[in-house]
């Protein structure tokens, strides 16, 4: 609660100097609080709670060996000011643009034709250039791989896809789409910053993992981009959970690791594409710190590296629950 008040704070602050304008369809892009409880179907893969005896799948202590055997050499971390996700909320009025498919997929082609994309969007920092748009009005996202301007400030974008009927959607692209290698949303398993206020994340956690399994994956996951071919590679859609019956509040864990482990607990973590270290994604604070002049994350994380507080994560007791 500290966080709210602050946040609250810094906004009327804003507020009375008059930094912060009443948003239409042609202005400014502004930071919109979003959770990921707002997006796929309640039952769906994302959404969906464990049971406290979820079936394990039978080489789950080979797999939960080999995602621990990558520390400490790969440190644990979250992506926040790059390589994470802005999500760009929309009104039905937002005017549209073509975005090219860089690659000339029919669909893609057609999906980027007319998108109400704010001419002031900013993907993340980092050469994924991520970004999720999101019109509630239509129940229609999009999102991007590699969305860039050109020379001419014309809208491009290699990969990405779109989704309609996003709120009974099962949280999966099909046909190859999406921006990430597995086809599950790049909003699937974020950690938004408006969950972050309210500490308590409602759903499964995204993760990336260095090396996963060459050639096969798991559901939820679609595809992979898997490379090793390890006996005991991890697939790229296994999902980790931590067991119902542990009691994370007598761990003593700071408030980010606890409530990553909780929601862990309750709804798992599902791996959904490679990096080059154990990885979790939140949302990109840069429309927050932009309209409140503030950077949540720096107040967050109380000013230390991910890397310190996923040290304590309980990795140890993660099981692999079976597709």
């Amino acid at each position: 609660m500290r966080f709210l008040s602050f946040r609250r704070a810094v906004a009327l602050a804003a507020v009375a100097a008059g930094l912060l304008a009443v948003p239409t369809a042609q202005a400014a892009s502004t930071y919109t609080p979003v959770r990921g409880t707002d997006f796929f179907a309640p039952s769906g893969v994302w959404n969906q709670p464990l049971a406290g005896n979820a079936r394990l799948a039978n080489n789950s202590r080979a797999l939960v060996a080999t995602l621990n055997a990558n520390f400490p050499a790969y440190v644990p971390y979250i992506n926040t000011a790059s390589y994470s996700t802005p999500i760009y909320t929309v009104p039905a009025a937002q005017p549209t643009v073509h975005i090219t498919a860089d690659h000339a997929d029919p669909k893609l082609v057609a999906d980027f034709n007319q998108v109400p994309l704010p001419d002031d969007a900013r993907p993340a920092q980092g050469t994924d250039g991520n970004l999720v748009l999101w019109q509630p009005s239509t129940q229609t996202m999009w999102e991007f791989w590699r969305l860039y301007k050109d020379a001419s400030g014309s809208w491009h974008a290699v990969w990405g896809g779109k989704m309609t009927n996003v709120s009974s959607n099962p949280g999966y692209y099909q046909g190859g789409y999406g921006a990430t290698a597995s086809s599950l949303p790049d909003v699937g398993g974020l950690m938004t910053l408006q969950e972050e206020t309210d500490g308590v994340i409602n759903h499964a956690l995204a993760v990336a993992i260095p090396n996963p399994k060459a050639g096969t994956w798991v559901y939820p996951a679609q595809r992979t981009d898997g490379t090793s071919t390890a006996p005991n590679a991890i697939p790229e859609g296994t999902r980790f959970r931590l067991p119902a019956s542990l009691n994370i509040d007598a761990l003593g864990l700071p408030r980010q690791t606890a409530m990553m482990a909780k929601a862990v607990q309750r709804y798992g973590m599902v791996v959904t594409d490679k990096a080059g270290a154990v990885t979790f994604k939140a949302e990109d604070p840069y429309l927050y710190t932009q309209k409140f002049a503030f950077d949540p994350y720096a107040y967050l994380f109380g000013g230390v590296s991910s890397t310190t507080f996923l040290s304590v994560f309980p990795w140890q007791y993660l099981q692999v629950v079976k597709s």
